[in-house]
Parts: C-alpha cells; sequence; structure tokens
C-alpha cells in the first residue's frame, strides 16, 4: 500500500530543469519521436476525447491536438501546467488542471495517454487500475514506463554492482532520476487481466542508452532512430528498451 506520509513525485520547482534534462537531450527526443509515431498510427481519424494522465508540458498533447483531438491534460505540477498551457493553450479543444490522477472524476474517455509516469509513483498499480476505469468500452490505453528488466541489464553493463546489490536504492537518491521501474511482462498481464487486449507493444532506446561511444546519440542521432525504429517491435530487442510502450483496447 502507498504511505500516506509520502506523496507520488511532482516537478515544481524544478519542471524546466526536468524538461531541458529530458526533452533537451537526444534520449527525450528520440522517445518523444518513437511515442508520437506510435500512438497516431494506433489513434483513429474522427476527433477523440484524450485524457493525458501526468501530461507534464504537454509534448504528447500536443501532436493529438493537431491531429484534431480533444485533449484534458492533468498534472501535479502547477510549473508544468503551465508549460502545458504556453505550449497548447491556442487549441480551443485543450483543458489543463492542477489535479493528481486519484482525484479525476468518474469521466471516461476514448483514449487515455499515461507516458512515463508510472516510475515516479508510489502505488502504480492501484493508480494504472484506476485509470484504466477512464477509458471507455472499445477505448485504449498508450502507456509508457521505464523498463525494470532494461534498468538491470544496463546497470550491469556500467558496472553498478553496488547499486543493483543495494536494490537500486541509494541515500542521496538524484530527483529526476525515476525511482519506481517496473517489469514488462508483469504490466501487460495486468492489463490483460482487466480485459484490455493488447494491440501494441515496444520497446522504446532499445540501442540509445547503450552504445559504448556517447558521440553516437547525437553525431549518428538519424541512423540510430532509424535503426530504433526498425527493431522497437523486435523480440529480443523490445525487452531492452530502456522505456516500454503499449497500446491496449478496453474489451466491455
Amino acid at each position: 500500500m502507498k504511505p500516506d506520509n509520502k506523496p507520488d513525485q511532482s516537478f515544481d520547482t524544478i519542471a524546466r530543469k526536468f524538461q531541458n534534462n529530458i526533452y533537451g537531450t537526444s534520449k527525450g527526443q528520440l522517445r518523444q519521436i518513437l511515442l508520437e509515431e506510435f500512438v497516431m498510427a494506433h489513434t483513429g481519424t474522427a476527433p477523440l476525447s484524450v485524457l493525458d494522465a501526468g501530461g507534464g508540458g504537454g509534448e504528447m498533447s500536443l501532436p493529438l491536438l493537431q491531429a484534431g483531438h480533444r485533449v484534458h491534460l492533468i498534472d501535479l505540477s502547477a510549473e508544468l501546467i503551465e508549460l502545458a498551457q504556453q505550449r497548447c493553450g491556442a487549441f480551443e479543444q485543450f483543458s489543463a488542471a492542477q489535479c493528481a490522477i486519484q482525484a479525476l472524476d468518474d469521466s471516461q474517455y476514448d483514449l487515455v495517454v499515461c507516458h512515463a509516469v508510472m516510475e515516479w509513483l508510489e502505488d502504480p498499480y492501484s493508480v494504472l487500475e484506476g485509470l484504466l476505469n477512464k477509458v471507455k468500452p472499445g477505448g485504449q490505453i498508450s502507456l509508457t514506463f521505464f523498463n525494470q528488466d532494461a534498468r538491470l541489464f544496463g546497470n550491469i553493463l556500467y558496472g553498478n554492482f553496488d547499486y543493483i546489490s543495494k536494490g537500486f536504492n541509494v541515500p542521496n537518491r538524484v530527483r529526476m532520476n525515476p525511482t519506481n521501474a517496473q517489469a514488462p511482462r508483469e504490466v501487460l498481464a495486468f492489463l490483460e487481466k482487466h480485459q484490455f487486449s493488447v494491440q501494441h507493444k515496444a520497446g522504446i532506446r532499445c540501442f540509445h542508452d547503450y552504445v559504448r561511444d556517447k558521440r553516437v546519440q547525437t553525431e549518428q542521432f538519424d541512423a540510430l532512430l532509424q535503426l530504433e525504429r526498425q527493431y522497437a517491435q523486435v523480440e529480443p530487442f523490445m525487452w531492452l528498451g530502456k522505456y516500454f510502450h503499449v497500446i491496449a483496447r478496453r474489451l466491455a
């Protein structure tokens, strides 16, 4: 159970730094490109009602709005809500609110987007179960999360054996490092248990984070992106993506 005295991660006071740390780097840019491509390939052309849960600065809301969908974004951080308003506020079909996912009303949506949120939650499966209830019958959820298996694999490659032996817990944890990675197969099983049919699964950054020469990440970005596209949905590579992406449809 989630401790009452330990709230979920908010990025107030460091919102812009957090955004730059993610989207100002090749890792964030690559993740965003792939997510946009995957989501847009699996959403219909008719205007959908979309909930962008933990939507941050509106990075995923923007392409959905540009495609003609109606988007309601929520986030714990007032600073990120302000950034989202700056990015998306020109669209009449956009709304945003500072709100915890657990505090959402009973409204349901054609599409629920929850990208890179589970790893910041104290009780991610409880929150995910609540989000699944926000999906209309026949609707979809797009879920991305920090991959527990890839975290282990990467830290073995980096030689961080002491960190692994301590269960990935350190006394002075960096606030911008995700703390609650999830195992893809467990998430997939949870979705199927709750009557969701998995339509798409992919690894995000199957290679980017593992290249020995880090200059490749920027100097050969386009070539690396093409390989990520090519192998994101191919076993065994997809299981090693630093993030894992799932799109699932509610059956009932």
